[in-house]
């Protein structure tokens, strides 16, 4: 009898997962190459080690709106997008601005940030009030950016490349070099902290996105659709108001 009821019991358990596949079973891993450098949007707790910022929380939320767990990859940002093509990663959610020379080489989900450059000064500095006051001067940048790209192209200027975006800030502050060309949002996280810089207004416009290889149109289309899903849930004004408000 007693046979026969573990053999009942058995054949229950058997029926029930073939009725419900996947109960249970581990949610598929969305690798996410990411350069911790650059706060608001990626950085490292320095006491825990965890990853934070805007960007990795707006990743986990797409994640989980399309039945995926999130694993954050480190990864110097000049090796971002190598990483991305030799498959150490699915996507890449870094403050990346979507440009035409970066679309040659992987695909972009649609914008989810709306960012621009803008050029950080000493507060005392009363020289140089726009970017036609930067020629022949000295700019510190982080290299591979945007705003290494902008400053490449003022005439007569010297740029100093770092791999880090507070290098290039506190290049600036150390006196040797004349101003910084950086993202909006992350000068004024900065700003924030050190009183003695100051930034201007926006002199370019542009908008981030989740970089994906092109030859996975599947993710693409299923981080898009996530996306689509954490903005209608109000998920993402969430997630701003958190690393934003007040700035």
């Amino acid at each position: 009898m007693k046979r026969l009821l573990a053999l009942v019991c058995l054949s229950s358990l058997v029926v029930a997962a073939l009725v419900a596949p996947g109960v249970g079973a581990a949610k598929p891993v969305l690798k996410v190459g990411t350069s911790a450098d650059f706060p608001p949007f990626e950085f490292q707790d320095e006491k825990t080690g965890e990853y934070l910022g805007f960007d990795l929380d707006l990743i986990r939320a797409i994640g989980d709106a399309i039945g995926m767990d999130t694993q954050i990859v480190n990864t110097g940002w000049d090796g971002l997008i190598p990483g991305l093509m030799t498959g150490n990663y699915d996507c890449i959610a870094s403050a990346m601005t979507i440009t035409d020379e970066r679309l040659k080489a992987v695909s972009f989900s649609d914008p989810y940030f709306s960012a621009g450059q803008v050029v950080v000064t000493m507060a005392k500095d009363t020289k140089i009030k726009s970017v036609s006051d930067l020629e022949g001067k000295s700019i510190s940048v982080q290299i591979g950016t945007t705003g290494d790209l902008v400053a490449s192209d003022i005439k007569g200027v010297t740029v100093k490349r770092f791999n880090l975006a507070p290098d290039a800030i506190q290049e600036l502050r150390n006196g040797a070099s004349h101003a910084c060309i950086i993202d909006l949002a992350v000068a004024s996280q900065i700003a924030r902290e050190y009183k003695d810089i100051k930034y201007g207004a926006p002199f370019t416009m542009e908008y981030y996105g989740i970089a994906i290889n092109r030859s996975n149109t599947g993710l693409l289309k299923k981080i898009n659709r996530g996306l689509a899903m954490v903005k209608a849930s109000g998920k993402y004004d969430e997630i701003y108001d958190k690393w934003f408000a007040g700035n």
